[in-house]
């Protein structure tokens, strides 16, 4: 039996980039079977079509399937790629809206936005997980980049047996954003954190002792598209001296990310749906056979990269050092063992090996514990239905916690939701 791919919400902005991916690792991952799936059949259909042009212009002779039919898409497969938001893009937006009546943040990851995706998201994370389990292939592996990444993580490494990684580009352009500037590839880092609460605690190059993290936080970390930059005063930075992903500006400065949002003409829900109305123009296009220089306006960057150069090195065993989201086995020693946590990995065909992490402080324990705290209620409310875990979960998070905020923020976000909350109803 060949070697086949799926890619789970293929009908996202974001496929010709894997699809890019693909075609670029055609050597080591000798795919011969390619599906691509979403239940937005008009979207899959633009964006399906580009992908086979994308594939046949890179020389790919194997099949491709467009369908509605997940497990159709599922059966036989080796690595999923999940990339489904459940509800769409005005379904975000909402997320993004509701939560600024309350004077919370509405990010689609974190804080409450992030809370009620996990709520829509993780249900049909976990019925993918079991119809992987019978479906696809001996040992198949679903990579995620689904959002609330973390929790996602949470949910199914915990709940089932799947071989599963949660992907986020974050991590791998804050590596490059620190190469280019010690412009050097030489060097070790360390990594630890959630996904979207994560730090670089440590850069030092090859052969030599000094570590460069103090001098390079505030310098390097990869500004991502969808977060509003904030600038850290020095005392923050010799207070947290490490280098942070650019989600930590939400937990940082809390109130100036709020007003920015309040003071945009729109979400940035808005934004990606202008984007994304002009990308599919594009990718309707049927002279286009690449993906398109605009596509990076929507914030995937080394998107692809970080999901098949992992898939390479499972498939292949290479034992490559890749931060993803996995089991904590004692790596890092302030959290439990059946913690998911974001950290260097080792990934090849024995699984995800994670490396133990020995720089971080006090600060990073704590707001770390918090929002692991978070993430479990998280879970149990999305997979239980459970109302009381909701609410113990936004009051456990450090950007919410308060209850006279939370309760009717929670109230409107699962009347406004519900469509896509059956485990509520």
């Amino acid at each position: 039996m060949g070697l086949k791919a799926a890619i789970i919400g293929a009908g996202s902005t974001y496929t010709p980039e894997l699809i890019e991916g693909l075609i670029t690792r055609r050597g080591t991952l000798p795919f011969d079977s390619v599906a691509l799936m979403d239940i937005d059949e008009k979207r899959l259909e633009t964006v399906g079509s580009l992908a086979k042009r994308q594939l046949a212009a890179g020389g790919f002779g194997g099949e491709v399937i467009l369908t509605a039919d997940l497990d159709r898409a599922l059966d036989g497969a080796f690595f999923v790629f999940g990339q489904i938001r459940v509800g769409k893009m005005p379904a975000r937006i909402r997320d993004e809206k509701i939560p600024l009546k309350y004077g919370l943040l509405g990010q689609e990851t974190t804080g409450a936005g992030g809370f009620m995706k996990a709520l829509r998201t993780v249900p049909v994370i976990l019925d993918i997980a079991e119809r992987m389990k019978r479906l696809s292939a001996d040992g198949a592996w679903l990579v995620n980049f689904s959002n609330p990444s973390g929790i996602i993580a949470e949910a199914v490494l915990n709940r089932t047996k799947l071989n599963m990684i949660g992907l986020c580009n974050c991590a791998i352009n804050m590596v490059k954003e620190i190469a280019d500037t010690i412009e050097t590839t030489a060097f070790d880092y360390e990594y630890v954190g959630l996904n979207h609460l994560s730090w670089i605690t440590s850069v030092v190059k090859h052969g030599e002792t000094e570590d460069l993290v103090a001098a390079l936080s505030g310098k390097a970390g990869a500004s991502m598209k969808n977060v509003p930059e904030i600038a850290y005063d020095p005392a923050l930075l010799r207070a947290v001296p490490y280098i942070p992903s650019s989600y930590l500006s939400y937990f940082y400065t809390r109130e100036a990310q709020i007003q920015k949002c309040r003071d945009a003409e729109q979400t940035r829900g808005e934004v990606c749906l202008g984007l994304e109305e002009k990308l599919l123009e594009q990718y309707a296009d049927e002279t286009l056979t690449v993906k398109p220089p605009e596509l990076e306006k929507r914030g995937g960057a080394l998107y692809s990269t970080a999901a098949m150069s992992a898939a390479d090195s499972i498939l292949n065993d290479k034992g490559e050092t890749h931060v993803v989201a996995a089991k904590n086995n004692r790596a890092v020693p302030f959290m439990d063992d059946d913690d998911v946590v974001e950290l260097k990995c080792q990934l090849g065909r024995g699984g995800v090996t994670p490396l133990p992490v020995k720089e971080y402080n006090s600060y990073v324990i704590g707001l770390m514990r918090a929002v692991k705290a978070y993430e479990k209620l998280t879970v149990k409310a999305a997979v239980n239905g459970d109302r009381d875990a909701a609410l113990a979960a936004l009051m456990a998070h450090p950007l919410i916690g308060d209850y006279a905020k939370a309760k009717p923020m929670l109230d409107e976000m699962l009347e406004a939701n519900k469509a896509f909350l059956p485990n509520f109803s």
